[in-house]
């Protein structure tokens, strides 16, 4: 399954609070991968619903230095301290109407 970008205008980035694309609240599971900004970066991490998450990178900064949510793909979340995970591909449910009305249209 092809994973699209998510793409918001930037009148609606500003409107659109970092917060909603943070992660919070979770268990970290597996191997420890490396480090950022001295806190270790598990290779999974597990949400309080069970639900699971994979590593796939740092989260980019807008010019401002905030994160820049534009970059995240479909299923992409930021992790403090600015980690990006995804969701893992088994069982994964579309995202729900309210979600894609917040993250934005996605492209084709």
């Amino acid at each position: 399954m092809r994973l699209n970008s998510v793409w918001l205008t930037s009148k609606e980035s500003r409107r659109v609070p970092t917060e909603y694309f943070v992660l919070a609240n979770l268990r970290e599971q597996g191997a420890v991968i490396g480090r950022l900004a001295g806190h270790p970066i598990a290779d999974t991490v597990v949400d309080a619903r069970g639900r699971r998450y994979h590593f796939v990178g740092v989260a980019p900064r807008d010019r401002s230095g905030r994160f820049d949510v534009e970059a995240l793909r479909a299923g992409e979340w930021i992790v403090q301290p600015g980690l990006v995970y995804a969701a893992d591909g088994e069982g994964r449910k579309p995202l729900s109407e309210l979600a894609l009305r917040i993250r934005g249209r996605h492209r084709s």
